[in-house]
């Protein structure tokens, strides 16, 4: 595997039934088998979807009470998910407190809302290129703030400042500290991985 695919792999559960989207089933479902059309679906995961609803012959992550359920998997609200924009975008220093603390007892976790964009906004909106240097790199903080540009993944490698993680350091982060993005769009952050020559 490269380190691209590594980085980015099931790297969006597919929130299209949730704000701001708020889609429809069906709508939401046909969006879905858009994405899974797409040359980029590898970068799909889960269609998420509320507690309550069943869908057929695709992978769900069922939201419902503060707690979303993937499979036998669990991430709880506040403490293995973090909410990263709507009604409130945390401070950089509290969502690097969150990742340090995942890291520190061993937690996987997953991000939703506010992360359409691969590097932080002029509107104060987090970058999931920045989350996912944060959980590789550590230095939270800075990577959280890193302007866009700052990073660089190819086939190779992740690069940020000097530093490097290859695939097999990536996969690793991926599956023992951060698990996904939730996101109403799929195709909002391809498209800024396309402009920005990742894909």
């Amino acid at each position: 595997m490269s380190a691209r695919r590594a980085l980015l792999v099931s790297l969006f559960d597919h929130a299209a039934m949730f704000p701001p989207a708020s889609l429809p089933l069906d709508e939401a479902l046909a969006e879905d088998r858009r994405a899974q059309a797409s040359p980029h679906a590898w970068l799909l995961g889960r269609f998420v979807v509320p507690a309550g609803v069943a869908v057929e012959g695709r992978e769900l992550a069922v939201v419902g009470d503060g707690v979303e359920r993937q499979d036998d998997v669990v991430f709880v609200e506040g403490e293995t998910k973090v909410r990263c924009g709507g009604a409130r975008t945390p401070p950089v220093e509290e969502l690097a407190a969150f990742v340090r603390r995942c890291r520190e007892r061993g937690l996987v976790f997953k991000a939703t809302a506010g992360l359409h964009h691969a590097y932080p906004t002029l509107a104060g909106e987090h970058g999931f290129l920045n989350l996912l240097a944060a959980v590789t790199f550590g230095d939270e903080e800075d990577a959280l703030r890193a302007p866009r540009g700052a990073f660089e993944l190819d086939d190779r490698s992740f690069r940020w400042e000097g530093r490097e993680a290859d695939a097999e350091q990536i996969a690793t982060t991926r599956e023992t500290l951060f698990h996904s993005i939730g996101s109403c769009s799929f195709f909002e952050p391809v498209a800024e991985l396309e402009e920005l020559g990742i894909l």
